[in-house]
């Protein structure tokens, strides 16, 4: 108990920063390979590889491809503790990956979605080493692939379904922001209307539909929905695309889309009023609209008094960190969704996230990872135990 009160914090910090170069090195490592969703293969592949050369006790994948790494705990009777971060990022092999390393930054593509939590994961047993630091439960570092988008956390699902054990808790970790605390999860529908016109089909009396203005229409028939204060709701728009080219009416246009809420019922209801809104404006206009489901979450949330969250608010405090928190539609959800205690840690503070010249700071990391660190103890005294 007493290695992770405060008083022990900033003495690990120091020691954490003292293996600065092997984290950056690994960070570095393993963000310039790209690993758009779906083709994670080559980064799974060195991670292996590389916490192989770090004589993890046991290093493989599942039967869905993810990486997996334990470091076996003091007693074999106790149920294991996850570590977790995605492998997949947003950009793929057309972008860039070279990073570039300053005195306290470093900046690249992917870096911030989530080369340096996969980076982090993959210097943990060093890390720990260091410390001299080992845990009565089996650490088990797990590489989810296919979270984001269209992979829709096929990943850790499978993980979690397949894994022959139960799970003590879990920690998943993302690039930022340092005193981030997620502990609960909304309800989730990710999706796309998309518009096609067919140039070819005979129109009589009337003009070739736009599709980006048929999507337009979508959108103003969806910000007219009166949605509750309670249960709270929100529908974000999140992408846009059409057309090819400025003087030709556009034939194709896309609408990306999520509704939240934290109760999973509305989230289905208010979907249905978008498929009416799709259906009324295929038939107004004539066109191909449709609308598609690309994932989604069910609600599910630790209360603010489990054990878990209550340490980790006091870990944060310790090391001088404000803990804010919000929904989180990441890993953790389905950890909390199996009834497995969870939280969701950031390492540190980045600018330009989701952007090809993402920029990390070096040094609250050092922090970031005490942090993280002080959980995993938190989780082996069994806080997620009651």
């Amino acid at each position: 108990m007493n290695d992770d009160r405060p008083p022990k914090l900033p003495e690990r910090v120091a020691q954490i920063q003292e293996m600065m170069d092997t984290i950056i090195a690994n960070v570095v490592l393993v963000g310039q390979i790209p690993a758009p969703t779906f083709s994670e293969q080559e980064r799974v592949d060195f991670f292996l590889e590389r916490l192989a050369s770090f004589q993890v006790d046991e290093c493989t994948t599942d039967g869905f491809n993810n990486a997996i790494g334990v470091i076996q705990g003091t007693n074999r009777n106790r149920a294991p503790i996850f570590l977790v971060a995605r492998m997949d990022s947003p950009f793929g092999h057309e972008v860039d990956h070279h990073f570039t390393i300053r005195k306290e930054t470093i900046t690249g593509a992917g870096l911030l979605d989530n080369a340096l939590g996969v980076g982090i994961l993959l210097s943990m047993p060093e890390i720990l080493r260091r410390l001299a630091l080992r845990l009565e439960s089996d650490l088990v570092l797990a590489g989810a692939i296919q979270s984001i988008g269209k992979g829709n956390l096929r990943g850790i699902r499978h993980l979690l379904q397949t894994w022959p054990t139960p799970i003590r808790g879990a920690v998943c970790m993302e690039s930022g922001e340092l005193g981030r605390l997620n502990y609960y999860a909304d309800g989730m529908i990710r999706g796309e209307i998309v518009c096609r016109v067919d140039p070819l089909q005979e129109r009589p009396h009337r003009f070739l539909p736009n599709a980006i203005l048929v999507i337009n229409e979508v959108i103003n028939q969806i910000l007219a929905l009166r949605l509750p204060l309670k249960p709270r709701a929100k529908i974000i728009l999140g992408t846009i695309h059409g057309g090819l080219k400025h003087g030709q009416i556009a034939h194709e246009a896309r609408l990306g889309f999520e509704i939240h809420s934290d109760a999973d019922e509305l989230v289905k209801n208010i979907f249905t009023d978008l498929e009416d809104i799709v259906a009324g404006l295929r038939h107004e206009y004539e066109v191909g609209l449709t609308i598609e489901t690309v994932s989604n979450l069910r609600a599910a949330r630790l209360k603010y008094t489990h054990p878990l969250v209550k340490r980790s608010v006091a870990l944060m405090q310790g090391l001088g960190l404000e803990p804010f928190s919000e929904p989180c539609e990441s890993e953790l959800s389905i950890f909390l969704a199996r009834g497995i205690p969870a939280v969701t840690l950031g390492i540190t503070h980045g600018d330009n996230y989701q952007q090809v010249d993402a920029t990390m700071r070096i040094t609250p990391m050092f922090t970031g990872i005490a942090q993280i660190i002080g959980t995993l103890l938190a989780i082996d005294e069994g806080a997620c135990d009651g």
